[in-house]
């Protein structure tokens, strides 16, 4: 089992940038497959970018892609989502998820294990 924590959140301009962190407790971190998720006002969750166990492969929505980079370190139990150039629609929680495979990552269904989110809010 493994248990996650995000940070990172805040209120920043359109233009702007943030980095998510995700923080995972226990030591098979490195086995999951992980993604984040995010959630806007009234809207189903939406997958935002995903990384494999050993961070080999990435994988991004188009509504980010070329926006966003998904990186993690093993020997910290941590992953990152790095996002720039945010746009007001990219208000929304971010949930970090840890799946028990590596394969089939833009779904939602594969996750597991969820963190409690980071609000994310960009003004216009």
């Amino acid at each position: 089992q493994v248990q996650l924590v995000e940070s990172g959140g805040g209120l920043v301009q359109a233009g702007g940038s943030l980095r998510l962190s995700c923080a995972a407790s226990g030591r098979t971190f490195s086995r999951y497959g992980m993604g984040w998720i995010r959630q806007a006002p009234g809207k189903e969750r939406e997958f935002v970018a995903a990384i494999t166990w050993n961070g080999g492969n990435t994988v991004y929505a188009d509504s980010v892609k070329g926006r966003c980079t998904i990186s993690r370190d093993n020997a910290k139990n941590t992953m990152y989502l790095q996002m720039d150039s945010l746009k007001p629609e990219d208000t929304a929680v971010y949930y970090c998820a840890a799946s028990p495979v590596n394969y089939g990552l833009e779904s939602i269904r594969v996750y597991n294990y969820w963190g409690q989110g980071t609000q994310v809010t960009v003004s216009a």
